[in-house]
């Protein structure tokens, strides 16, 4: 069993070293998110079972915490989108895998350089570290807003979320790779969208299409993957598993819907947040991509609320400082159907989002 370190460190040089550091000795870590309160701290270390905090004073240990086997290398919290967060195990061979992957998805002639401008404590912002640490790629390091002053300094690569895509002229980097929410329609050619989570050990499919060694299934209309970047299991229960379309009981359900046809995956959204009304089920991410395509939309959530008539009515919460609501019903019905209109348009002044740019569709309604 070895100890679990959690890394309470910034963004930067000396996350990268301490990194390198429990590689080289083979302790586990977690990298704490740097916005927490001390109380959301205290729960976030209790719900990563770390058995001691490295920050920039030094090392101190945890006896209440929980250490991990030898093969685990990473315990890493879900995003938290469609629930409580999970402590999941990730081990050294996944880790090395997904880095692998990765960089023979990209690589060119010669190494990549990343610059690392998405929070540690997320996989998509993690994996950016490790495939330094695990490959010959390099970190070219700066403050994490400087995105265009980093693509004129060197770095090559660079993940992002549609957030700072939208905010940025990214174009100057050689490949942009885009995870979190659902990507725009229009982006520039060099970006990349990825579909992965915590527990496939970042993106597994880039622009549609899984990456070597990686196999991507549908059954139920659930997609389930098999993958050397899997996890190993949660903190508090195994890795479930289900059996594949190869008969083989080897594949993780992964919660998102969608179907695979010809190699291509195609991600609808999470299971459980499939509205259903009146015999029709609608995809919140779908209704998402066309309110927020209105130029008077600056941020747009889809949730749906029980109702007696329709089961379900579409609801949409809505930032903007005009009211859209015949455009908003205008474009569903044009681009869905209308079915997919909602019935009920509540105005907020923002949507939750994690840390990485998902929707926390768990808090949505709450809004009003």
């Amino acid at each position: 069993m070895r100890t679990l370190v959690a890394l309470d460190l910034p963004l930067g040089p000396d996350l990268e070293r301490a990194l390198r550091r429990c590689v080289e000795d083979g302790d586990a870590f977690c990298v704490l998110d740097q916005r927490l309160s001390p109380r959301g701290r205290a729960h976030e270390l209790t719900a990563l079972g770390a058995t001691a905090v490295l920050d920039a004073e030094g090392r101190r240990e945890r006896p209440e915490g929980q250490r991990v086997d030898d093969e685990v290398g990473l315990v890493m919290l879900t995003s938290g989108s469609s629930g409580p967060p999970k402590a999941a195990e990730l081990t050294w061979r996944a880790l090395r895998a997904s880095a692998d992957l990765t960089e023979t998805a990209l690589r060119a002639e010669v190494p990549t350089v990343w610059f690392p401008c998405l929070p540690a404590n997320h996989i998509g912002g993690l994996a950016v570290l490790l495939r330094a640490i695990f490959s010959d790629a390099s970190l070219l390091w700066g403050a994490p807003d400087d995105l265009e002053l980093a693509a004129q300094r060197g770095a090559t690569h660079v993940a992002v979320v549609a957030t700072q895509l939208a905010r940025h002229d990214l174009t100057g980097f050689s490949r942009v790779l885009l995870g979190g929410s659902r990507p725009p329609r229009e982006r520039p050619e060099n970006v990349v969208t990825t579909w992965g989570m915590t527990e496939t050990g970042s993106g597994v499919v880039y622009d549609g299409y899984a990456l070597a060694g990686v196999d991507v299934a549908a059954h139920d209309g659930e997609l389930l993957v098999r993958s050397p970047t899997l996890f190993r299991s949660y903190r508090d229960r195994p890795r479930p598993s289900v059996l594949g379309p190869d008969g083989r009981a080897d594949w993780f359900p992964t919660g998102d819907a969608g179907d695979v046809v010809d190699g291509r995956v195609r991600v609808r959204g999470r299971v459980g947040f499939v509205i259903n009304t009146g015999g029709e089920k609608v995809w919140p991410e779908d209704v998402e991509v066309a309110i927020g395509s209105l130029s008077g939309v600056s941020d747009v959530a889809v949730t749906g609320v029980a109702d007696a008539q329709w089961g379900e009515r579409v609801v949409a919460l809505v930032v903007s400082e005009q009211n859209c609501d015949d455009a908003i019903r205008d474009v569903t019905a044009e681009r869905i159907g209308p079915w997919a209109k909602p019935k009920e348009i509540r105005y907020v002044t923002a949507i939750p989002r994690t840390g990485n740019g998902k929707i926390r569709r768990g808090d949505l309604e709450y809004l009003h």
